[in-house]
């Protein structure tokens, strides 16, 4: 892995992260988030294939799948970092991992990973993003508690998993 990649300054990161969480909110009314795209896209793919779910109609935002804010802002993020990872020159087939790891495993991993916290957010009726930046924004005491709560879980369970990255 390339050590000497530059990054943007986190200072000015977060900074145009909060600029695009005020933009968002004067222009759509609505914080930032993603589990809810994935929660449309669902809803409308089992609808074009003749099986609705009960559970998923629930969710359902608009008649349309590209109505809907959170699918258009979910296909902006991935745009978006399309580009800027082209611009720094990062785009490229590759799996980040530990030297004990295989690729194999290290994908697994991510794919368990990925799967508990889908479970999460749809338990928790948000993603993390959701959670920790539009309710944080808005000062709900269940999303600094959640955030809270995410930081503690990490910083335990890396000490298990920071084996993996050795």
């Amino acid at each position: 892995m390339n050590n000497k990649t530059n990054y943007w300054n986190p200072y000015l990161a977060g900074f145009l992260l909060g600029l695009v969480l005020l933009t968002s909110f004067l222009i759509a009314g609505r914080g930032i988030g993603a589990s809810g795209a994935v929660s449309q896209t669902l809803v409308h793919g089992f609808e074009s294939l003749g099986m609705p779910n009960d559970y998923l109609a629930n969710q359902k935002n608009a008649e349309s799948f590209f109505s809907t804010w959170i699918v258009i802002e979910v296909i902006g993020i991935f745009i978006g970092a399309f580009i800027s990872a082209r611009l720094a020159g990062r785009v490229k087939n590759e799996t980040i991992k530990g030297e004990n790891v295989t690729p194999k495993a290290r994908l697994k991993q991510a794919l368990i990973g990925g799967i508990i916290m889908g479970f999460a957010a749809r338990l928790a009726r948000g993603c993390t993003s959701g959670q920790a930046l539009s309710g944080g924004a808005l000062l709900s005491v269940g999303s600094w508690v959640f955030m809270i709560a995410i930081f503690t879980g990490a910083y335990l369970a890396i000490i298990y998993l920071k084996r993996y990255w050795r």
